[in-house]
């Protein structure tokens, strides 16, 4: 599948990852409505207004990743977006919504701890089921994703102490286990919106933009994708 010649150099997956990329792709194929991904919908946090098209296309992918406090449509609300929930992609500070742990046993959680990388102490969440197991994000891949989101800007993302966002993380965790999927995105701000330093939730709360990250970075990454037949993104 064609993809621009600026941006495929930086899209293409790294070898010395490849095999772990693989392990991930068939536990997440397990969770798969059909036990296939031909498509993967990833959906943030953003405040998105009723849309029935948007919220069809996220039920309708093969897989569908949500990340931290998430949201989904209860019976009787208009639909926007969606209901289905196969992997959720949440992090120790995660602040639980009625959502997170709704039919947990169904689902797959998939713990990210960026901040490991630099040093930061392990925190459990109260919250957390005694019941729920979870299987942690290599950080080979989270440091891999930060090479590429910093390299072409000479950061140092070690020295600065960066850490991608939950919802990036995801959507590579969707674009590099599942190459050859359609990848569906939607409620990500930063995409149109890179300057930005509180995020507003689907939830009703907000929040500042961690100073470990660079949106600015990550919107430009996830843009080259969307450049790309691969990835849709769903307003």
């Amino acid at each position: 599948m064609a993809s621009p010649t600026d941006v495929e150099p930086a899209l293409r997956p790294r070898h010395d990852v490849a095999g772990r990329w693989a392990d991930l792709a068939r536990l997440l194929t397990a969770y798969a409505r059909d036990g296939r991904v031909t498509s993967v919908a990833v959906v943030g946090n953003a405040p998105m207004a009723p849309d029935a098209e948007r919220a069809a296309a996220v039920d309708g992918a093969d897989l569908v990743l949500r990340v931290n406090s998430f949201v989904t449509d209860r019976p009787g609300d208009a639909p926007t977006q969606g209901r289905r929930t196969d992997v959720v992609v949440w992090n120790r500070i995660n602040r639980a919504t009625e959502f997170v742990y709704a039919g947990y046993r169904e689902r797959l959680y998939l713990l990210a701890e960026p901040m490991r990388l630099h040093g930061f102490p392990e925190m459990w969440p109260t919250s957390w089921p005694a019941d729920l197991g979870l299987v942690p994000v290599p950080n080979t891949l989270v440091a891999d994703l930060n090479d590429r989101l910093h390299d072409g800007l000479g950061r140092d993302w070690r020295a600065e102490r960066l850490a991608p966002t939950t919802g990036t993380l995801a959507c590579e965790i969707a674009l590099q286990a599942f190459p050859e999927a359609e990848v569906r995105l939607t409620g990500f701000s930063f995409l149109a919106d890179p300057d930005q330093t509180e995020w507003e939730h689907q939830w009703g709360d907000s929040c500042p933009v961690g100073r470990e990250h660079r949106i600015d970075a990550e919107g430009a990454y996830l843009r080259a994708w969307v450049a790309t037949e691969r990835v849709v993104f769903l307003d």
